[in-house]
């Protein structure tokens, strides 16, 4: 009890210390706490920034003349930059409105398009809100108020694109990284809506867009996944759900998964609010060319691409229809067609990648055509601008291994709080339990103990009793017996004693062997216990699937249809599922068991993108009636559908847990 009381009183001094800091406070090395009151002004120009940058910029520039602002920078260059003895000269509130300041002037010009000219000055803020983060790691006051959590993560990000408009992706990519750790670790997921929702599909979106260059394509789609995630919770635009589904669909382009590149640009058109904007025209382009390259047919591609052309609102739009017109031709062999769209690229300044894509092209066709002066251009080109091999595998590994890192850290976190929670489970199921079972065996063991004893106290007594009646028996009829015959007596009731005491030997005995079986019964129920855990533990994912919202309107409409397999499918049309609830249902499979449709499908190439939507269904746990209500087929098909999978798939289990069992061992199929 008085350890109990010491470990109460331990927490209890521990959660006091923590909250004692106050969420708007610094602590200096000093020790003292002094206020961070963050300035109004400033608060209201962060605000105006997430929808009209433009403005925010002009109203922010005029912070930097004010008379505080001179002080703090006179006072700094009096000291060499010096901020330890600031607070004698200049308030704390004015040093962290500086760096403050500094932050949104940094977003502000690269949202603005222009250069970052104060780079020294953010990755001054970010060394100065990464010490108010960094102090207050494990503290309650921390999950209270994520502001200077969201600060830093946005410095963080911000010297990330400082990093990558100077080529020095590495680091980055590590900006990058802390900035998405800082908002996962600090702030609770449901919180992360609105700015910080956007906030954290722009991170995704950088981080996919740096992988896509280095040809990364697994890290780049469960980055872009994650962009889709964010923008269904809170849209920068009306076209950023299209475009995080379009930016999944050329990686899978990239990696030579056509079908479930076409699935996703469908998904992305279907997005778009209208066709009269550069993003329909982009995912309409890249849909044409991929209909070339599944069906070889050109005509109705080449077509559609010159209908874009015409729609093109600039030269580097018209010149990027060009470049995939031209392709075709080359591929087609029609060279003089393909010169016509192919070497206006060469002649523009625009994307060095592209160029180099196209002097690639020409190349071939000039020797084809015998032109060597012009081949002779592309070569050289192509040596001044392709990378090596060595140095880009370099860079690959390096961003590769600086991403696992962080999947690593993130997925130990998740981890450790599934850990945490299941023992602590565990602690509250299993110790009632066992401490009821033990006190119930203990008591029942000395209960029939002392009933044992008992029963032998009153039989001994009850045979000393009748042998002491034959004794004295004994004694009225042989008073003249000799001494022998005494003897004899003497000798039997020894025997009688002896007995007795076999038999009680013999009765604990047995006592200890039920003592025995009872603890073997303990531990085959421990041994059941843990059974139950592990099947817990393994079904766990399955239960967070099954609380998909997706998931719950399906199970809501079989339970509420009671579908039947010889009912006509069609009175069922109102349970219908849409393409969006499918798409849905698979990115949340996708979701809960590591990216299963696409281990699925690379492990059985011969399954459709249709029997990768019946899989879905059939992790559920539905019947084929169910499947044919909510498809809409024909009962027989459904069944067939369902042979199909089943022999490619080459298990004798049911389907629904041959796909179970696939899912769950999320490393490999």
């Amino acid at each position: 009890m008085k350890a109990k009381l010491f470990a109460i009183a331990l927490f209890l001094f521990a959660l006091a210390a923590c909250t004692q800091h106050d969420a708007g406070s610094v602590e200096t090395r000093h020790g003292t706490s002094l206020p961070t009151a963050m300035s109004s002004e400033l608060s209201s120009i962060d605000s105006l920034m997430w929808h009209h940058p433009d403005s925010a910029l002009m109203l922010l520039l005029p912070f930097f003349d004010t008379c505080r602002d001179v002080e703090c920078y006179v006072y700094l260059e009096n000291n060499n930059g010096n901020l330890e003895d600031l607070t004698g000269h200049v308030s704390t509130a004015m040093s962290y409105n500086r760096h403050y300041a500094h932050l949104l002037l940094a977003e502000l010009l690269y949202k603005n398009d222009c250069a970052l000219t104060n780079r020294t000055e953010l990755q001054q803020a970010v060394a100065y809100f990464d010490s108010l983060v960094g102090g207050c790691t494990a503290c309650v006051c921390q999950k209270r108020d994520p502001t200077n959590v969201f600060l830093d993560a946005r410095a963080h990000y911000i010297n990330g694109v400082g990093y990558y408009e100077n080529d020095s992706l590495v680091p980055a990519c590590a900006e990058y990284l802390k900035a998405l750790e800082l908002m996962e670790s600090r702030i609770e997921q449901k919180d992360l809506v609105g700015e910080k929702a956007k906030f954290m599909t722009y991170t995704y979106n950088r981080l996919g867009d740096m992988f896509s260059e280095q040809f990364m394509m697994e890290p780049a789609i469960d980055c872009y996944n994650h962009s889709y995630d964010y923008s269904l919770i809170s849209p920068i635009s009306s076209f950023s759900v299209s475009n995080a589904l379009y930016r999944i669909g050329k990686q899978y382009n990239k990696k030579g998964d056509k079908d479930s590149a076409d699935y996703y640009y469908s998904q992305a058109l279907e997005y778009i609010p209208d066709s009269t904007n550069l993003n329909y025209r982009d995912i309409a382009s890249t849909k044409a060319l991929l209909s070339y390259q599944l069906t070889h047919q050109a005509e109705t591609p080449l077509r559609h691409l010159k209908q874009l052309v015409i729609l093109a609102e600039d030269d580097d739009e018209r010149l990027t229809r060009y470049l995939v017109i031209g392709g075709i031709f080359f591929k087609e062999n029609l060279y003089d067609s393909a010169l016509l769209y192919l070497e206006p690229m060469m002649e523009n300044k625009g994307n060095k990648f592209l160029k180099i894509q196209v002097a690639n092209y020409l190349r071939i066709i000039y020797d084809s055509l015998g032109n060597k002066d012009k081949s002779n251009e592309c070569i050289r080109y192509l040596a001044l601008h392709n990378e090596t091999g060595a140095e880009n595998s370099a860079l690959v590994s390096q961003l590769s291994g600086l991403y696992k890192a962080y999947l690593s850290q993130k997925q130990e976190k998740e981890a450790g709080t599934k850990r945490e929670a299941a023992v602590k489970k565990a602690i509250e199921i299993i110790v009632p339990i066992a401490t009821a079972l033990a006190l119930a065996i203990i008591v029942v063991a000395k209960w029939r103990s002392k009933k044992l004893l008992k029963q032998q106290q009153e039989e001994a007594d009850r045979m000393l009793g009748e042998t002491e009646q034959q004794h004295k028996e004994e004694l009225k009829r042989r008073q003249a017996e000799t001494e022998k015959t005494l003897e004899e007596r003497d000798k039997r009731h020894a025997e009688a004693i002896e007995a007795e005491r076999q038999i009680h030997r013999m009765e604990q005995a047995a006592l200890s062997g039920r003592l025995k079986r009872s603890n073997q019964e303990i531990r085959e129920l421990k041994d059941q216990i843990k059974q139950l855990d592990d099947l817990a533990a393994k079904t766990e994912v399955a239960a967070s699937f099954d609380e998909e919202p997706v998931c719950r309107l399906i199970m809501d409409r079989v339970n509420k249809g009671q579908f039947k397999s010889k009912v006509d499918y069609i009175i069922y049309k109102d349970s219908a599922l849409d393409k969006q609830q499918l798409l849905d249902l698979r990115l949340a499979a996708d979701r809960h068991f590591g990216h299963f449709t696409t281990r699925l499908k690379k492990a059985y190439p011969e399954l459709t993108n249709g029997d990768l939507d019946y899989c879905c269904l059939y992790l559920l746990g539905l019947t084929d009636a169910d499947i044919a209500a909510l498809m809409q087929r024909a009962y027989n098909t459904v069944v067939e559908r369902d042979n199909k999978i089943e022999k490619i798939l080459g298990s004798e289990k049911p389907l629904s847990i041959t796909l179970m069992d696939l899912a769950l061992n999320n490393t490999s199929i």
